[in-house]
């Protein structure tokens, strides 16, 4: 299967065209802001470097958040569109489960993370069962370097940006709570369009396509939570985390 990749769901860019397990060619760089502007001619550079047309394509892939909104609104516009113009099937895929691509080891538990707000970092528990076969175990979550060191249990392999920004408080809370992760080598800890296409492949063989109108997963944290923090400051991060959970039950 020959599939298309993108992932703009962080300041970096990265796209790739695959076949099957093989990266024909791919891109990868800083576009902090820039998306709208860089992805579309990366693409059209991708296609003469391969020598692969649109119209040969199997299928399309593109990570949907959550991440930058407009990094995700502008990826996901761009391969939605591909997807009417070439009538081909597209597969819409978490950038966590993504990242989570970025290290197969058969038993392994994986937690991805990405940088949110200030202090705050989306991540999600995924369980490999195989080399191939990428299980989640908890729903993707926001909050606060307290809160995710509070929900660590086990021993995960732990990666993406939103650890590297922040791994000497994150481990200083983890020394806290005497927990203990494994960190991923640094190859692993950019998102990846590579690992897009792969987790994307998966998906278009089970039937999986995104439907029409597929939004951003934006997995923000309810805004009364965030005005609430506003109106006191002084209270600690878990009673914060604690009062925006009621909130949603």
């Amino acid at each position: 299967m020959k599939i298309l990749a993108v992932d703009t769901a962080t300041g970096r860019q990265s796209v790739a065209i695959l076949d099957g397990t093989r990266v024909l060619v791919r891109s990868d760089e800083d576009a902090q802001g820039a998306h709208a502007r860089r992805l579309v001619p990366t693409i059209d550079r991708l296609f003469a470097e391969s020598g692969i047309a649109l119209s040969t394509l199997n299928g399309l892939a593109v990570s949907i958040g959550p991440g930058s909104f407009t990094g995700l609104r502008v990826g996901l516009a761009t391969m939605m569109g591909f997807r009417t113009v070439a009538g081909l099937p597209l597969a819409a895929v978490p950038t966590l489960e993504a990242l989570a691509w970025n290290h197969r080891e058969a038993g392994r538990t994986v937690c991805p993370m990405l940088r949110a707000r200030t202090g705050e970092v989306y991540w999600a528990l995924y369980q490999w069962t195989s080399d191939t076969t990428l299980t989640r175990i908890s729903e993707e979550r926001v909050g606060t370097l307290r809160t995710w060191a509070e929900s660590v249990t086990g021993r995960p392999l732990v990666l993406g940006e939103g650890w590297e920004a922040n791994r000497e408080t994150l481990r200083s809370l983890l020394d806290d709570r005497k927990a203990t992760v494994d960190e991923a080598s640094r190859e692993a800890m950019p998102v990846s369009a590579v690992s897009v296409g792969l987790a994307g492949m998966e998906r278009l063989a089970q039937g999986d396509t995104a439907r029409p109108g597929l939004a951003p997963l934006y997995v923000q944290r309810a805004e009364a939570e965030v005005a609430w923090e506003k109106r006191v400051p002084a209270v600690a991060p878990a009673s914060i985390e604690s009062v925006g959970n009621r909130g949603r039950s």
